[in-house]
């Protein structure tokens, strides 16, 4: 894991799409075509911004996301579809975005979009770390073993106090309890993961995914063990690593 710490988030999402542009670049360079992995929430807002405005073919990369609510529609302002599509894809119109419908029956949900990444190596994974060290919608404890792209997952108080901080809703009890996640696994596939990670509130999951075990415990510990993650950072972020 290579970390990077920036004086501002500005400089931390400029740095984190900078590289991933290079790395994607450097795919439709070898292969034609590329595939890639996006996540959202409030984290992902600097480096979004950046990405959309590369100079990057589009048209020859298809788009995965992380996970979505369970039963909450696209038009809610907390759907992770509708987030993507606003910041991202309807900016930049990729060759397939292979969104996540919380609103059909989950399990067939799982295992239509499994069908369809198993059909693409993942490229580069654009990811988070949520304050309980989840990444994706993978909370403590995570399954690390199980071999299904993406799974049913329960969401704990702690990460939907995140979502409700954020002011995606306007009460804890409006925040779904359940989501479809991409499951560790899957995300680990990818052959570069590019995680950023601004705020104070994350320091201490960045501690443990940083400094720490590698632990269902502390999801985002896994990524310790990928062998081309980069870790892009803010001071405040990076407040308590040693």
């Amino acid at each position: 894991m290579k970390v990077n710490i920036f004086d501002s988030k500005a400089a931390m999402g400029e740095a984190a799409a900078s590289n991933g542009v290079e790395l994607i670049t450097k795919v439709l360079e070898e292969k034609g075509r590329a595939s890639i992995i996006l996540a959202t929430g409030a984290s992902q807002f600097e480096m979004l911004e950046e990405l959309v405005k590369a100079e990057v073919d589009w048209s020859k990369v298809t788009v995965f996301h992380l996970d979505e609510y369970i039963g909450i529609p696209i038009t809610h302002p907390a759907s992770f579809r509708k987030y993507l599509n606003e910041r991202f894809v309807d900016l930049v119109k990729p060759a397939a975005f292979h969104a996540i419908n919380g609103e059909v029956e989950p399990e067939g949900e799982c295992l239509a979009l499994g069908t369809i990444i198993k059909e693409h190596e993942i490229d580069v994974a654009f990811v988070g770390i949520g304050e309980n060290a989840h990444l994706a919608f993978n909370d403590p404890p995570a399954d690390f073993e199980t071999a299904a792209p993406y799974i049913v997952v329960d969401l704990d108080r702690e990460c939907r106090q995140q979502q409700l901080g954020e002011g995606w809703f306007p009460s804890l009890e409006a925040v779904p309890e359940q989501a479809i996640s991409m499951s560790v696994k899957q995300i680990m596939k990818s052959r570069a993961i590019i995680c950023t990670v601004p705020d104070a509130r994350k320091a201490r999951a960045v501690q443990k995914a940083v400094e720490g075990e590698v632990d269902p415990e502390a999801p985002a510990s896994i990524l310790q063990t990928h062998p081309q993650t980069w870790l892009y950072l803010d001071r405040d972020s990076a407040s308590l690593l040693k």
